[in-house]
């Protein structure tokens, strides 16, 4: 099981994560490469909310492979074309998350790989057997 560390004596992140997590010996570890906001029949919708949620679930469904869930992830690194959505995908995570508290870095970045894109998020997560 991950053990969370979220320190009193640190300013608290305005959203849901941790300042550590803990990974137990014996771990399995899963990196996914940057998933984004594109469906499988190739089309990409424009609301970075409808994008947040479809890189969800290809992140669902890579976890799933590896028998694990978004309870497994330790960490996030998310990229977003505009400051205006970090609400947006704050939104959508903490929906998504519920009370599991990964860690994370958020960066607003000129662009990805293709102009439509808003987001994209690479996951490691981390389970025992």
């Amino acid at each position: 099981m991950l053990k969370v560390h979220v320190l009193d004596e640190l300013y608290h992140h305005s959203s849901n994560v941790a300042h550590g997590v803990e990974v137990p010996a014996g771990a399995r570890l899963l990196f996914t490469n940057g998933q984004v906001g594109t469906k499988p029949d190739g089309s990409t919708p424009e609301a970075t909310a409808d994008q947040a949620e479809i890189v969800f679930g290809r992140l669902t469904a890579v976890l799933q492979r590896a028998n694990m869930t978004l309870g497994d992830i330790v960490r996030f690194t998310v990229y977003l074309t505009d400051r205006a959505d970090v609400k947006t995908f704050v939104e959508v995570r903490d929906s998504l998350m519920g009370d599991h508290k990964p860690g994370a870095t958020l960066l607003v970045v000129r662009g990805l790989a293709r102009p439509e894109l808003k987001i994209e998020i690479e996951a490691v997560a981390a389970k025992v057997d």
